[in-house]
């Protein structure tokens, strides 16, 4: 999976298995957790996972021909030891949407413009699994994570994140340099403008 090109590749498997993994890391959360700081510095663990829950019924908008960008990529109302199960009727919700073969070539209106299908749901990848590193970073790390949807994400990063263009609309800080020993994670948060929290 050295080269990833979101034109060609089916990014629903590895939707359905970062989806899996961010619900493997969200129910190791601990109520004492909930305020603590995580990588994305506007963001609490609650948050965060306010925003995980959020963006995958976005994700589900998308495919069921709504307009995901009428919607706030964030839940309320969860209580704090609702989160396993909010986010699990979310993933449940967004890898059915996303099931028909014609979503993949679907034209669909996302934050970062108009495209296929197939575009839209490689972003999500992408960003389902920064925001899980960014909260198991947070946990303490409390679950080994797939390299291989790493090397997807870093791919689809580099492709629609390319290192001149942040600031302004684009919500991310310039890219970071990898710590040694850092591992494909590490590399895709310094892409993304991360640091993990014990360096910040």
């Amino acid at each position: 999976m050295d080269t990833i090109d979101p034109r060609t590749i089916d990014p629903r498997p590895l939707f359905a298995r970062a989806a899996e993994q961010a619900a493997a890391v969200i129910k190791t959360v601990r109520a004492e957790q909930l305020d603590g700081a995580t990588p994305c510095t506007e963001f609490d663990v609650r948050t965060l996972l306010s925003h995980l829950t959020g963006g995958t019924h976005r994700v589900a908008i998308a495919a069921e021909g709504g307009d995901p960008l009428a919607v706030e990529p964030f839940v309320d109302g969860v209580p704090d030891d609702g989160w396993t199960a909010a986010y699990e009727e979310a993933r449940t919700r967004a890898v059915e949407a996303w099931a028909p073969e014609d979503r993949l070539e679907a034209t669909m209106r996302m934050p970062f413009g108009e495209v296929p299908g197939r575009a839209a749901l490689s972003g999500y990848v992408l960003e389902t699994v920064a925001h899980t590193w960014d909260l198991a970073e947070a946990l303490g790390r409390p679950l080994e994570l797939d390299p291989e949807l790493a090397t997807f994400a870093l791919g689809v990063a580099r492709r629609m994140l390319p290192a001149e263009r942040r600031g302004g609309p684009v919500p991310f800080q310039a890219v970071r340099p990898v710590p040694e020993g850092a591992g494909l994670y590490g590399e895709l948060a310094a892409w993304l403008g991360r640091e993990p929290l014990s360096r910040a």
